[in-house]
């Protein structure tokens, strides 16, 4: 059985082809498409970690992010979809931030687990947030970052979300790359993680609490 440190290799070589043969073996033995992804996640995270570094460029980031974007069509028809969903999620990268592999992450292991999600893209200012809650009524407000200046933008988001009084009709989950304990002290959502798995299972649990 193909191995988890193949497919982040093949993702890491930004290798598409092998990585879809990967993929359509692990599937073709059984294996669960939730595990599929987060193997994946993982190949995605070192790409990031090279970009950190300087060995990958922005033209790398993007060849890698097609490719976790086909593997997760590739895989969506193996997910076990329910009759209603768990709960729905409004998701979006924070205003100043055009960055959006980690929440694309995030977004497809919401909908693997059977959340509805509502996706506003990148660079979105305290308002589309604020429109989108009253549009969808979500159970969930997510916000995205991978830079350490949108941390800002994500407190006065949270900010403007408590002061149109919606704060109490909705749970808010931050991640990113850039985030820790005194980071999220200082915004003050209701959970925060750097990883997207994590980030479900807590989104989980918010449903529960």
């Amino acid at each position: 059985m193909p191995s988890q440190e193949n497919i982040v290799d093949a993702i890491l070589y930004l290798d598409e082809s092998a990585t879809r043969q990967l993929v359509k073996s692990m599937l073709d033995a059984g294996v669960n498409p939730v595990e599929i992804m987060e193997d994946c996640r993982k190949g995605m995270l070192a790409v990031g970690e090279r970009f950190e570094r300087g060995e990958f460029f922005l033209s790398e980031m993007i060849m890698a992010a097609e490719i976790f974007k086909q593997v997760t069509e590739q895989i969506r028809p193996y997910f076990s979809g329910s009759a209603s969903a768990r709960g729905k999620v409004v998701i979006g990268t924070v205003e100043g931030d055009i960055h959006d592999i980690g929440k694309n992450i995030f977004t497809a292991l919401l909908e693997v687990e059977g959340f509805d999600v509502v996706d506003i893209g990148v660079d979105a200012p305290p308002e589309r947030f604020i429109e989108a809650i009253r549009e969808h009524s979500p159970d969930i407000v997510g916000m995205s970052c991978l830079l350490s200046t949108s941390i800002e933008a994500m407190k006065d988001t949270v900010d403007a979300i408590s002061e149109e009084g919606l704060r109490q009709k909705t749970k808010i989950i931050v991640g990113g790359g850039r985030l820790e304990r005194h980071a999220a002290e200082y915004i003050k959502p209701d959970a925060y993680t750097d990883n997207a798995a994590q980030g479900v299972k807590m989104c989980i649990e918010l449903l529960r609490g």
